[in-house]
């Protein structure tokens, strides 16, 4: 059974797949850095709708917690912010849309250090890799 994106259900069942596959643990186990995704209504939506936020706190293979943000809820400084159109994500939570490329085409908008990103593309690959595995509600 699929999970709503974004959601708390689905997040939960991400630190679940993260924290229980060893082999994100060893190609993430120098990562170090927490996330936020920023996930935009798309175009066709209703323009009262206001973005969904999800926090990452990711450190050496693990995912230290995570959860679905409300709306008043700040974090202080996490060191990614990644924003795009909730239908990119699903593109890129699909296979449809490489993550690099959709970070190198700012179809993905990464506030952080890209140079970090680049150095460790097997992390953020794997990482996708992890994500699509958390089946996802049509």
């Amino acid at each position: 059974m699929g999970h709503v994106f974004p959601s708390q259900a689905w997040v939960e069942n991400l630190i679940e797949v993260l924290n229980s596959d060893s082999r994100y643990a060893e190609i993430a186990r120098n990562w170090e850095g927490d996330l936020i995704f920023v996930v935009e209504p798309d175009e066709a939506a209703d323009p009262k709708q206001k973005p969904s936020r999800i926090y990452l706190d990711l450190w050496h293979g693990r995912c230290r917690g995570g959860h679905l943000m409300d709306d008043s809820e700040e974090v202080p400084a996490p060191r990614y912010v990644l924003s795009a159109p909730r239908s990119n994500f699903l593109r890129i939570l699909s296979g449809e849309l490489d993550a690099m490329q959709a970070m190198l085409t700012r179809k993905l908008r990464v506030e952080g250090s890209m140079a970090y990103m680049l150095r460790n593309v097997p992390t953020v690959l794997d990482f996708v890799r992890c994500a699509r595995r958390v089946e996802i509600a049509t």
